[in-house]
């Protein structure tokens, strides 16, 4: 957490955090669930673990606005809803702070997303309120492709049809076969 208070993985030896900023980081490692790790080395923890006390490492500084780019990227379905659940909380626990989330996936949305920006080939596809972005319309045309968008129990999923393909290979292998 100290690289997270000055900006800087370089610290200066002589550098030493101040009591405050150590019941800081000891509430934000309590608050990501991370307190029965705390005094672990980083290659022990799990992948939704480092995502989990990276987020905690930047608010130690108490950040006006959060950038998070793909970071359920290797994440199992577990571990991606604890992180989006951290996510989520911290529109309550930090309400002040802003947040940016990049993904490709729509369940990787937290349920407070409230605007998006869709972004094909360097330009805006769509832009505003997430209701009215992230539609089967607007995501098909942001990837090229037919998605069914759906929105329930406060997250968003996308599908693809895929049996329009199989269709034409079925055909195609009824074809070769009665040839």
């Amino acid at each position: 957490m100290s690289s997270g208070l000055t900006g800087s993985n370089d610290l200066a030896p002589r550098w030493e955090p101040t009591h405050d900023e150590y019941a800081r980081a000891d509430d934000l490692v309590e608050q990501f669930g991370l307190a029965h790790k705390a005094g672990l080395r980083w290659p022990t923890l799990s992948q939704g673990e480092r995502g989990r006390a990276l987020i905690a490492r930047a608010l130690i500084s108490s950040p006006e606005l959060l950038l998070l780019d793909e970071p359920c990227t290797g994440l199992d379905i577990a571990a991606r809803e604890q992180l989006l659940e951290t996510i989520d909380d911290l529109a309550y626990t930090h309400p002040q702070m802003a947040s940016v989330l990049v993904t490709h996936h729509l369940e990787e949305l937290p349920a407070t997303t409230s605007h998006a920006l869709l972004i094909t080939a360097g330009q805006a596809v769509a832009a505003g309120p997430a209701a009215g972005v992230i539609t089967s319309e607007n995501i098909s045309a942001a990837f090229g492709h037919p998605i069914d968008v759906e929105y329930r129990h406060q997250r968003w999923s996308a599908r693809t049809g895929r049996s329009s393909r199989r269709g034409i290979r079925r055909q195609h292998a009824a074809e070769v076969t009665a040839s």
